[in-house]
């Protein structure tokens, strides 16, 4: 029997993960879930004000603590205004591009708890009527969700209980290829979430001995920048996100292995960190690659931001087309697993 966490029940959790809707603001449900699955491990959290959930894993020396975090909350949209034809105008959680949702099925999480289905399309999108609708620009005036119910106009919208303010959720769309690849919307950051889980439940399993007390964070606030910058115990002296590792032109970072990452938007991680994942990554045969994230920032550089004095490093499985249609595959959740097991059994820098 494999010491790691199974890939196999990873996915499973994955799969759960992203089919609940969670759009940073909207994260009870899918916190919920995290907390049933903790207790049926007899694994107790609890939520912070802000709706995360923190774990506690007892250590041998509970003078200095870890903190390990991964958010999930996701890009999502709201409705910005109803329009008199019945349509809905949106209003963008997160840092994403109107063209990454185009086309995309929605949710409409109305807050009187009915949920309506939904396209978001661009306003012009017959080109039966529109010559020019590919030359528009995708932005807030031009895109609309098409709502799933006999509308006319801004009335009957509203009769249905639809108003600004209410959430929008994306469709995920989630699929495992029989070559071991994972497509989903919001992989960032549900496949670390689930990665996070299943170690915690082989901890459990295996009675493995932490040599520090060490704390999970499910943040829910991450995609709007604050989700992991509070609740950091004073005893915490290392604090290591696990988020997405992001693939394009002139990048390190692959589907397949864990991605560490040496400075993103807010500046370096900490040098000595680094050095160690590395080390412990070569010293138990797991894949990795190092990379750098001009346009990203993880609850680690937030909680450095807030003004907390501690160690901060990110790593995670590189997600393909992040913050759009999103891919990764097996063997990158099982290299980052790796890497996490093993980082928890671990001495500190300092």
């Amino acid at each position: 029997m494999s010491i790691y966490p199974n890939t196999d029940e990873t996915i499973v959790i994955l799969k759960d993960l992203v089919s609940i809707p969670s759009p940073s603001g909207n994260t009870n449900e899918v916190i919920t879930y995290v907390e049933e699955y903790l207790q049926k491990q007899g694994i107790s959290g609890y939520r912070n004000k802000k709706g995360g959930l923190i774990v506690t894993l007892p250590g041998q020396d509970d003078s200095r603590h870890r903190m390990l975090t991964a958010h999930v909350d996701t890009l999502g949209a709201m409705v910005k205004e109803v329009k008199d034809s019945g349509r809905l105008k949106l209003d963008l959680i997160g840092g994403f591009k109107f063209n990454s949702i185009e086309g995309e099925y929605c949710k409409i999480h109305s807050s009187t708890g009915k949920v309506y289905t939904g396209t978001i399309l661009l306003h012009q999108t017959s080109v039966h009527v529109y010559k020019d609708s590919d030359k528009l620009e995708r932005n807030q005036d031009n895109m609309e969700i098409r709502i799933d119910e006999v509308v006319k106009n801004s009335e009957d919208v509203t009769k249905l209980g639809i108003e600004v303010g209410d959430f929008i959720s994306f469709e995920p769309r989630v699929e495992i290829t029989p070559s071991g690849f994972i497509k989903s919307r919001h992989l960032d950051d549900k496949a670390s979430v689930a990665i996070l889980l299943q170690l915690i439940k082989q901890i459990n399993e295996q009675s493995v001995s932490l040599p520090y007390t060490t704390h999970i964070l499910i943040s829910n606030n991450e995609e709007i920048g604050y989700g992991g910058n509070s609740n950091i115990s004073p005893e915490t002296v290392e604090y290591l996100a696990v988020d997405m590792g992001a693939i394009g032109d002139g990048q390190a970072t692959d589907e397949y292995t864990v991605s560490i990452c040496v400075k993103d938007a807010s500046g370096p991680y900490h040098l000595e960190l680094r050095k160690r994942l590395i080390q412990i990554a070569q010293e138990n045969g797991i894949d990795y690659k190092l990379d750098i994230y001009p346009y990203y920032g993880s609850d680690a550089s937030a909680a450095i931001r807030s003004g907390h004095d501690i160690v901060h490093g990110l790593i995670g499985p590189g997600i393909d087309s992040s913050h759009a249609f999103e891919r990764t595959h097996k063997t990158s959740i099982e290299n980052t697993a790796k890497l996490l097991y093993h980082y928890v059994q671990s001495e500190m820098t300092r």
